[in-house]
C-alpha cells in the first residue's frame, strides 16, 4: 500500500518527468536562426542545444542540464519567464511551463474594456429557465439573459460601477431588500471578490471602487478590514422578489476558461417555495 508521502514524491517525480521532456521538444523544434544565433557547423540534432538555450535565458549550462534531466531543482518565477522567452514559448505553453514547474505564472494584468463572447451571449440567450450572467474581472455585470433581469431587476438601468456586484451588495438598498440572507451572503461574496481581486492590486479601477465602497459602507469596511478569502463558488440564495414572493436558487460560478477573467453565473430554480413557477410568471411579465 503506498503512504501518502510516497504518493506525493511520485507524483512530483512524474511532474519533473514531464517537465524535462516538454523542455526538450521545445528545445528541439527552434532553429538556431529562430532564436537569433548563427548557424554554425552543421549539427547532428535538430534543435538548439541545451547551452544555447541556458545562455538565452542567462542560467548554468549545468542547471539546465539538471532540469532537462528532470532532476530536483526549483527554478524561481523570473527564471521560468527566462527560459520561456528563450524557447519563444506562447501563452499556452508558459502556462504549461509553469504548472509543471508547479509554481502559479505571473498575472498578466489586462486593461482596457471587456468584451463577452458571442457563443457566450448565445449560450445566456438559451438559457430561458435559469437566471444567468457574465461577471469581468472586476466583478461588473457584462451581459445578462431575461430570468436574470426579471428576477434581479433591468441591469440597463444600472450604469458605471452600479452595475457592479460589489457595489449591489453594499450600496444599492433595493437589491439588499431582495437578498433575504444578506448578513451570510455579503461575507461570502465579498471574501470571493477579496481572492480574485488580488491580481489586480493597484489597478486604479478597483482601487476607487474599493474606496468608494469602504467610504459608503460601514459593514464594507469591516468585512474588508478582516482580510478574509474565499474560493466557494456555489450555494444557495433565497430571493424575495417584489412581483411573486420567495424565491429559492442553487446557484454556481463557472470560470471562462478561453477568457480567464470572465465568470458565468447560473442560478437554477429550486423547488421550494414554487421557484419555476414564479420565474414562468415573471418572465410573461416582461
Amino acid at each position: 500500500m503506498i503512504s501518502v508521502m510516497d504518493a506525493k514524491v511520485l507524483n512530483e517525480d512524474t511532474r519533473r518527468r514531464e517537465l524535462a521532456d516538454f523542455l526538450r521538444s521545445r528545445r528541439e523544434r527552434l532553429t538556431p536562426e529562430d532564436a537569433g544565433l548563427p548557424q554554425g557547423v552543421r549539427r547532428r540534432t535538430p534543435g538548439l542545444r541545451r547551452e544555447e538555450v541556458a545562455l538565452l535565458a542567462g542560467v548554468g549550462a549545468t542547471w539546465y542540464t539538471w532540469l532537462e534531466q528532470g532532476r530536483d531543482v526549483r527554478p524561481s518565477a523570473e527564471v521560468l519567464s527566462a527560459i520561456a522567452r528563450a524557447l519563444k514559448l506562447d501563452p499556452d505553453e508558459r502556462q504549461h511551463l509553469f504548472r509543471l514547474s508547479d509554481r502559479p505564472p505571473p498575472g498578466m494584468r489586462p486593461s482596457g474594456p471587456e468584451t463577452v463572447p458571442d457563443a457566450l451571449l448565445r449560450m445566456l440567450e438559451s438559457m430561458d429557465r435559469q437566471p444567468a450572467y457574465v461577471l469581468g474581472r472586476r466583478w461588473d455585470i457584462l451581459a445578462w439573459n431575461r430570468a436574470a433581469a426579471a428576477v434581479f431587476g433591468d441591469y440597463d438601468q444600472l450604469q458605471g460601477d452600479a452595475r457592479n456586484i460589489m457595489h449591489m451588495v453594499f450600496a444599492n438598498p433595493d437589491h439588499r431588500r431582495k437578498v433575504v440572507d444578506w448578513e451570510i451572503m455579503a461575507p461570502i461574496a465579498l471574501a470571493n471578490f477579496r481572492a480574485d481581486s488580488v491580481r489586480f492590486a493597484g489597478d486604479p479601477d478597483f482601487e476607487r471602487l474599493i474606496a468608494f465602497l469602504r467610504a459608503t459602507s460601514s459593514e464594507f469596511e469591516v468585512l474588508w478590514s478582516r482580510h478574509e478569502v474565499s474560493s466557494a463558488v456555489a450555494g444557495f440564495k433565497r430571493i424575495d422578489q417584489p412581483d411573486v414572493g420567495r424565491m429559492v436558487f442553487e446557484y454556481t460560478r463557472l470560470a471562462v476558461l478561453d477568457h480567464s477573467d470572465l465568470k458565468l453565473v447560473i442560478y437554477t430554480p429550486m423547488q421550494e417555495g414554487d421557484t419555476a413557477e414564479k420565474l414562468d410568471r415573471l418572465l410573461r411579465l416582461l
